[in-house]
């Protein structure tokens, strides 16, 4: 039975135990069923089984087998019992996070019938990686040392010659699958790609490396919400059983729920192995020559240099292959400028009518196409983007531009910034400044036409209501003052006449903080009468500067 390291598994030689394991917490959360071995397979054990496919993303290599948790480890039916884990499992480092979520934006849409899940890219950097080793990355999303699989000799694993002249595996003898999403270099060669614009293609950088995982799952025209599709994308980046089965059971956990931590803080795979930079490799290094069983290797010649160890940096640059990326890279973005933003102004409850709107360029000012812009809310408001969400990434078209979402104003008044930055880059941010206003109305009336009368020291029998408008709909939420006034002449408050009452039983003749209802209307309190008597003024006034002036009038009863 071969080695295991922590939990990081060798294709191929796993035992039946660890299979049932994973059978067993597909079952318990309820993931989508285990595809079944193909014909005249069946003798093998199913987490060792293969399926004929094209090469593979990740050559096959080793992956992490750890489960994720279950609701309900000791379900009736499971025949092992599974340890429930924290929920800090479902934690995934945020730029981690913000690379899967980027690269399922780009490619809905440059195809958006592959309908990819950014889950399942969490699901495939968890197995591959532990997500960046827990998010060890840099500002700009590129792992903080390298991350290598096992050296691919046919010793456990594939057998893949060296394809890259060890540029990005550092082996010039055999392949290593390399980066968070474990990449072999010839698969990176043909699905490489640029997505934080810094013009490399770096498997060791998670935006372009979820972005290349993205696309190579959708190849060949795949639908990832067709079951039989998503199976058939898995098995061509490993193909084992086994390892669509993990793969399944995280996308389904990632499916219901997860939540962005800090880089650095996520969950590591249990134990050391192959993509512990500290730690023990589980395969043995390649030997350039072998020697036969038996045999003692000859002494070298004593004019023969000694071999330069695979430490030792070569003494001239090795020749570039192909599939390294170009000399001279493509300019990349180095500022967002404005693109045309409007005054960007609402009233509360509101939509704004003008939408934040940015251009990325670069030194040169010369426009920078597909570059993921964030868009952030900031600052003490309720005010959203479409949908509730404080944050939203837009990718710029072929002429630079990016878009923020619509803004939806809160209930808050006053000024917010709406900040743009572009993703995995530390380029200066552009700030605008947002801000929501009162909502107003342009008429307010009385809703009724009776006489309001009372008698000294009683109070009035009826209640005074009013509606507003604004441009002739119903204003919601406005802000009303209620005052009884002096004189026509004088809206100061009255010292005498009709009067509300405050909390403590006090009179009191001026209201304010009342607001009208969803129906734009607005219902005053009770409303006493002192022992003057005459006719008194009621005036209400709305944000907006509408006016309404009812009369009071006390007199004694009739005899």
């Amino acid at each position: 039975m071969a080695a295991q390291f922590g939990r990081r598994l060798r294709r191929g030689a796993t035992t039946t135990a660890v299979a049932a394991l994973a059978v067993a917490a597909l079952s318990a959360s309820q993931a989508p069923a285990i595809v079944s071995g193909g014909g005249g397979d069946s003798g093998k054990q199913a987490s060792g089984s293969s399926v004929p496919d094209e090469d593979t993303a990740s050559g096959d290599s080793s992956y992490y087998t750890d489960l994720p948790p279950l609701n309900t480890p000791d379900k009736p039916g499971t025949s092992i019992d599974l340890p429930a884990q924290g929920a800090s499992e479902a934690g995934i480092p945020a730029t981690v996070l913000a690379a899967y979520k980027q690269a399922e934006q780009s490619v809905a849409i440059t195809n958006p019938g592959c309908n990819l899940p950014w889950q399942l890219l969490a699901a495939i950097g968890k197995v591959e990686s532990g997500q960046a080793r827990g998010g060890r990355v840099d500002d700009n999303g590129t792992t903080l040392t390298p991350i290598l699989g096992p050296v691919l000799n046919g010793v456990g694993f594939a057998n893949i010659s060296d394809t890259d002249n060890g540029a990005y595996d550092g082996d010039k003898t055999h392949d290593r699958a390399v980066g968070p999403m474990q990449f072999i270099p010839s698969t990176w060669a043909t699905w490489g790609q640029d997505a934080n614009n810094d013009g490399r293609e770096d498997p060791n950088n998670i935006f372009d490396a979820a972005l290349a995982a993205g696309r190579y799952l959708c190849a060949n025209n795949r639908d990832l919400s067709v079951k039989s599709n998503l199976d058939q994308a898995i098995l061509s980046y490993n193909r084992s059983r086994e390892y669509l089965a993990t793969v399944l059971s995280w996308l389904e956990y990632y499916k219901r729920g997860s939540h962005e931590v800090p880089d650095g803080t996520g969950v590591l795979p249990e134990g050391p192995g192959p993509l512990d930079p500290d730690g023990p490799s589980d395969s043995p290094s390649p030997d350039p020559s072998p020697t036969n069983p038996g045999t003692s290797p000859k002494p070298p010649k004593p004019s023969t240099p000694p071999t330069t160890p695979p430490t030792t940096p070569p003494t001239t640059p090795p020749t570039t292959p192909p599939t390294t990326p170009p000399i001279t890279p493509e300019p990349a973005v180095q500022r967002l400028e404005d693109a045309g933003t409007g005054t960007l102004s609402a009233t509360a409850g509101g939509a704004f009518a003008e939408r934040v709107t940015v251009r990325g360029e670069d030194a040169t000012g010369k426009v920078i196409g597909k570059v993921a812009v964030q868009f952030a809310i900031v600052g003490d408001t309720d005010a959203t983007f479409a949908g509730g969400a404080k944050k939203a990434t837009v990718t710029s078209g072929a002429d630079g531009i990016a878009q923020a979402p619509v803004l939806q104003a809160g209930e808050k008044t006053g000024d917010f910034t709406v900040r743009a930055t572009v993703v995995g880059r530390t380029i200066p941010a552009v700030d605008f400044t947002a801000t929501v206003t009162e909502r107003v109305a342009d008429a307010v009336v009385r809703t009724g036409d009776k006489e309001l009368t009372a008698a000294p020291g009683t109070e009035f029998a009826d209640t005074v209501e009013v509606r507003a408008t604004n441009k002739g709909q119903i204003a919601p939420g406005v802000a009303v003052k209620a005052t009884m006034i002096k004189s026509a002449d004088d809206a100061s408050a009255a010292d005498k006449g009709p009067y509300f009452k405050d909390a403590d039983g006090k009179p009191l003749r001026a209201l304010t903080g009342l607001k009208t209802n969803a129906q734009g209307v607005l219902v005053l309190p009770k409303i006493f009468a002192d022992d003057a008597t005459g006719t008194f003024l009621l005036q209400i006034e709305t944000a907006g500067g509408a006016k309404v002036t009812i009369e009071l009038k006390v007199a004694a009863p009739a005899a």
